[in-house]
């Protein structure tokens, strides 16, 4: 059964119109700025935790007095 022209046209542009919508998701997506803010606010939320961020200052303390004790002695 042959199709006609006109209806092959328009799935053509259907086609057409849905790939360019796959295309600029995956474009937005994909965004390099995006990413980075995304895994700033990932760490952000990382280090403000309490779990992370008061061993992390115990150890900046411990690393502290370390380099003064080396600095005086």
């Amino acid at each position: 059964m042959a199709r006609d022209p006109d209806s092959i046209q328009r799935e053509i542009e259907q086609a057409r119109d849905a790939l360019a919508s796959t295309l600029d998701q995956l474009s937005t997506k994909a965004n390099p700025k995006k990413l980075v803010s995304e895994a700033k606010a990932g760490a952000t939320s990382t280090l403000s935790s309490p779990k992370v961020k008061y061993p992390l200052i115990a150890f900046a303390a411990l690393i502290v007095l370390v380099l003064l004790r080396k600095l005086f002695r």
